[in-house]
């Protein structure tokens, strides 16, 4: 939980960070190249970061089968605070970007490490995915509100330095942890294929491509393909979420001094958007929640496949109702955050339902693959379409998006 929370702070500050890049940088200079600083290529930026987030997941998954999860999910607190060090010393969007493939690096391992921990070291494995991600959303939440609290003080450099601390002392933490991975194996009796498997991991790519083939000819490639999508979708809406509502009636920006009269406060504003955001992020707790105890109860794909649907109809609904004002938006903003979010616990617990315990952690670095490496495409789609097109195309989009994972998901329900 302390560790989902940390990658998720990261992960989701980086939107508050791009509102300011925007504005800060205008040229990307490499190589004597100048290429200038726009939605699109700033979301290939950042794209870059997310991507290897998701692809590192893969190899990731694989190590932690050969290796465990505690030692992994260490190295990656450290790597994740390391790249936030470097990142508030960066003088431009190079070492910005470096900072971010450093951090998605680092952070790949995490899913993969600590979803495999709770499936098969937890009884209670629905319960488990809730709690689980009620810490992640806490991070996504509390997260960004940090760094939004931050930079009324500091500027951006010094507010990732001062980001980079937590991830040290939690990884400090995780290096001395000790406790049983494999206390649940064989309790769980939806567990896919060979619940006693205790194995070591695959050890050769022959043993790889065996294992990959055994996952992709079942239920497996639609539960794959149900992730690219909610990834796409998730990153689609949330990584220009802060620079689209700061057009929006009543996210204006408002003058420090008007809080602190008498107070020099060099010219700083309060952004309402990023707290918005914030709280956006922050209620997905409850959607977690949700999303983990409904797994307890119900079958996971039909649960999947309202929830899609569902989300399909917020997207075309976010831009008519904020142009209703900010009180219906901020209604709107919870019930959209907490839909948002049931997702990832109900996708989680499918995987389980659908693979083999001895390569569980491979199973979960091809699903972190598809939802933040292929999904990482979501924030290029989102910067190209906002830069060619406008935000009422972009939602579009999302929708039709999460329509095709509703109706995979009810393939998969049909089928298997």
């Amino acid at each position: 939980m302390l560790a989902h929370g940390m990658v998720h702070t990261y992960e989701l500050s980086l939107p508050i960070f791009v509102s300011i890049w925007l504005a800060e940088f205008d040229v990307i200079a490499i190589a004597g190249v100048e290429v200038g600083v726009t939605r699109a290529t700033l979301g290939l930026v950042v794209t870059a970061g997310y991507g290897l987030f998701g692809l590192g997941a893969l190899p990731g998954g694989v190590l932690v089968d050969r290796l465990g999860s505690r030692r992994l999910i260490a190295a990656c607190l450290f790597g994740m605070g390391g790249s936030f060090a470097l990142l508030g010393v960066a003088p431009g969007l190079v070492v910005v970007t470096v900072s971010l493939l450093l951090w998605g690096l680092a952070a790949s391992v995490y899913h993969p490490a600590g979803l495999t921990l709770i499936s098969k070291g937890v009884t209670d494995r629905g319960t488990g995915f809730a709690y689980h991600g009620v810490a992640g959303n806490v991070g996504i939440g509390l997260g960004p509100l940090l760094t939004a609290v931050l930079l009324l003080v500091f500027d951006w450099t010094t507010v990732a330095a001062v980001l980079a601390l937590p991830a040290v002392l939690a990884g400090a933490y995780a290096a001395r942890a000790e406790f049983d991975e494999t206390a649940a194996v064989g309790v769980h009796a939806t567990d896919g294929g060979d619940v006693d498997a205790r194995t070591n991991g695959v050890g050769s790519l022959a043993e790889f491509l065996d294992e990959s083939g055994a996952l992709f000819v079942g239920a497996f490639l639609l539960v794959f393909v149900i992730v690219m999508a909610n990834g796409l979708y998730y990153r689609g809406v949330l990584t220009f979420l802060p620079d689209l509502l700061e057009g929006l009636p009543g996210f204006e920006p408002v003058p420090l001094s008007a809080f602190l009269p008498g107070v020099e406060t060099g010219g700083r504003t309060l952004n309402p958007e990023r707290y918005f955001y914030a709280g956006l992020l922050l209620v997905g707790v409850g959607g977690q929640y949700l999303g983990g105890k409904l797994t307890d109860r119900f079958s996971p794909g039909y649960c999947l496949a309202g929830i899609f649907g569902l989300l399909a109809v917020l997207a075309l609904a976010f831009l008519p109702v904020a142009s209703l004002g900010i009180g219906p938006l901020l209604v709107f903003g919870a019930a959209f955050g907490v839909t948002l979010f049931a997702v990832q616990p109900l996708y989680q617990a499918t995987v389980a339902d659908h693979t083999p315990a001895g390569s569980r952690g491979l199973s979960y670095g091809y699903t972190y693959l598809g939802t933040f490496g292929v999904g990482a495409l979501g924030g290029a789609v989102a910067g190209g379409v906002l830069t060619y097109a406008d935000a009422g195309t972009l939602f579009a989009v999302l929708a039709g998006v999460a329509v095709v994972a509703s109706a995979l998901a009810l393939a998969l329900v049909r089928r298997y």
